[in-house]
């Protein structure tokens, strides 16, 4: 039997650019955090950029210079600041403001310059700022003052526009552009209710805008926006499935979009014609989820990071005009055979309302009839979704035995706006009552003992841990809360200021909602805990703070086993491997233990 070690070190390679020579730039964690590394052609082993202790969170080639802009926060407060990396190795910090969220916004086409949003000037909001590649510090220009969440999408072909969007909420956002000469900002979206207007793109001539948005159907199609009428006209629709992202060149038109369907991605590449995309063959790549695509400098290939139960994180490089595709990154599995790795099935089960509920199940290889225990895992969020992508997590514990359901309970995005809002606020509990009917699901596989069932979840899935182990608290062997939620009230007066409203938008206000909040929170019943729980968290988190751990741990303790980790140098997650190893370590031995 192999350790969890060893699934953990299992590599991944990601969120690459192409440099104008062709190199190829990319993410990837093989010293223990993710760095940037480098290839200038398939196969061979990276040459690595970076050399920090703590994780590379963004990477850009400058279009016009061998060289990048990496973005890189500190033990994952997820402050990042902006460096530029030389071509010689040299690398210089861009920003001086530890304090600030920098968030990148794209180069200027001629490499001059850059753009980022950041909440320099108020943490609670985001500003635009435009910067020349050598400037350092204070030397930013600050071209808009923001109220809200902003996020820009890019230079305009001419560069003398920015895109920038403004989210109000995760399901309604605007669009707008900035001209840099005059500092005037249009408002391009104007529209009642929620819409989704997401992954905009400056058409080639600059009189457009190419995007996602539901404003016209339950699911999101791609469309295009022509700003000087407003209009909005459909390209494509996903078929009943969500369009979840576009890339276009704007020099050729070519371009590269996604359709979710039931959680794997279906690519289509082609190029503008008309009204309309003339279609290339679609690209030869390993089954699962695909994204983060990057064109190189021609639009004749472009790269993208593609990650399935069976494959590991690796970017992949496709000829855009064939189809064909290379595997230029060849992250590890650690030895570990692919064919060794479980792929799941996908089920639907009846909810308490006759709803039908999408869920991933796998078993493992001789799965014994009323003998095989079960981990609940469910996805963060609750605007997220969980998705057939390679988890060493759950290899692992299907090698030792253990069945894994995965559930998308409503509230979970991929499956239209409808069902996304079905958990809003009122109705958040709901989606806990999803968790007891997948459970019966359970019962009814004979594979499955139904005495050992423990439930996992992450982030808002560690409120779905909590809250399950509290309204249901006879259905569990066990519970895993990482970086949860337990408290809505306590939550929302510690999160991140530049978060507070999107997160209200979603649960509830702490002025207007209060008692919907309370009533929501675990922690208000966390004396129905039954089973032993096992609390892991990182210091630095800047969206569920870690005194949600800190309170559920002290809370639960006195009547239950309790086991508390909590790591200094992590945030929403632990990110850096030997905390890793450390932490699952601990929790498949307390999986062990008491399931």
């Amino acid at each position: 039997m192999r350790s969890i070690e060893r699934y953990l070190n299992v590599r991944s390679a990601y969120g690459a650019s192409f440099s104008p020579a062709g190199d190829l730039a990319f993410l990837f964690d093989a010293t223990g955090t993710p760095q940037v590394w480098s290839l200038s052609e398939p196969g061979r082993w990276p040459d690595q950029r970076t050399f920090s202790d703590e994780r590379v969170t963004t990477a850009s080639f400058s279009p016009e210079r061998e060289e990048l802009i990496f973005g890189m926060d500190e033990g994952g407060n997820e402050r990042a600041q902006l460096f530029r990396l030389a071509p010689d190795g040299e690398i210089q910090p861009l920003t001086d403001d530890p304090d600030t969220k920098h968030r990148w916004g794209g180069w200027s086409h001629d490499g001059e310059r850059f753009a980022f949003a950041a909440n320099r000037r108020d943490t609670s909001v985001f500003d635009v700022y435009t910067q020349g590649r050598t400037e350092t510090g204070d030397d930013a220009t600050r071209v808009h003052e923001g109220d809200g969440w902003l996020t820009v999408a890019g230079f305009s072909p001419s560069d003398d526009r920015l895109l920038v969007t403004e989210s109000h909420s995760s399901f309604d956002q605007d669009l707008y552009v900035l001209d840099l000469d005059t500092q005037e900002i249009e408002h391009v979206t104007p529209h009642d209710g929620d819409v989704r207007f997401l992954d905009p793109s400056w058409s080639p001539d600059g009189d457009a805008l190419y995007l996602v948005t539901d404003r016209e159907s339950d699911t999101l199609s791609l469309a295009r926006l022509d700003l000087a009428t407003g209009d909005l006209e459909i390209v494509a629709d996903g078929d009943d499935w969500n369009v979840e992202g576009i890339t276009l060149d704007e020099d050729t038109g070519r371009l590269v979009y996604a359709r979710n369907v039931d959680g794997y991605t279906d690519l289509t590449v082609g190029r503008l014609a008309g009204d309309g995309i003339e279609e290339f063959p679609a690209p030869d790549l390993p089954e699962g989820v695909a994204g983060g695509v990057a064109f190189d400098a021609n639009a004749e290939r472009f790269a993208v990071t593609v990650t399935g139960r069976r494959e590991n994180t690796n970017v992949h490089v496709v000829d855009v005009e064939t189809g064909e595709s290379e595997r230029w990154t060849n992250a590890s599995t650690a030895g570990l055979d692919r064919e060794s790795f479980r792929t799941p099935e996908l089920v639907r089960y009846e909810s308490f309302d006759d709803r039908e509920i999408p869920a991933f199940f796998s078993l493992p290889v001789d799965a014994e009839e009323d003998a095989t225990p079960v981990v609940v895992d469910i996805h963060g969020g609750p605007e997220s979704q969980r998705r057939p992508s390679f988890s060493p997590v759950t290899q692992y514990l299907l090698s030792v035995g253990y069945a894994v359901f995965e559930p998308n309970v409503r509230g979970s995005t991929g499956y239209g706006k409808a069902y996304t809002h079905l958990d809003d606020r009122d109705k958040r509990m709901d989606s806990v009552a999803d968790i007891e009917r997948g459970v019966a699901w359970l019962h009814e596989q004979p594979a499955v003992d139904p005495e050992r069932i423990a439930v996992m979840g992450g982030s808002y899935g560690g409120f779905m841990t909590l809250a399950s182990l509290t309204e249901y608290p006879d259905l569990w062997a066990a519970g895993v809360d990482i970086v949860g939620i337990a408290d809505f009230t306590t939550f929302l007066e510690n999160t991140g200021s530049w978060r507070r409203a999107l997160r209200e938008a979603e649960y509830g206000s702490l002025e207007d909602d209060r008692e919907l909040l309370e009533s929501i929170s675990p922690l208000n019943s966390i004396e129905r805990i039954d089973a032993p729980l096992f609390v892991l968290h990182g210091e630095n988190d800047p969206r569920v703070p870690v005194g949600e751990a800190e309170q559920v741990a002290a809370r639960v303790g006195e009547r239950v086993p309790v086991e508390t980790l909590i790591f200094d140098d992590e945030g929403h997650g632990i990110v850096k491997r030997d905390n890793r190893i450390e932490a699952y370590t601990a929790i498949a031995d307390f999986l062990a233990e008491h399931v």
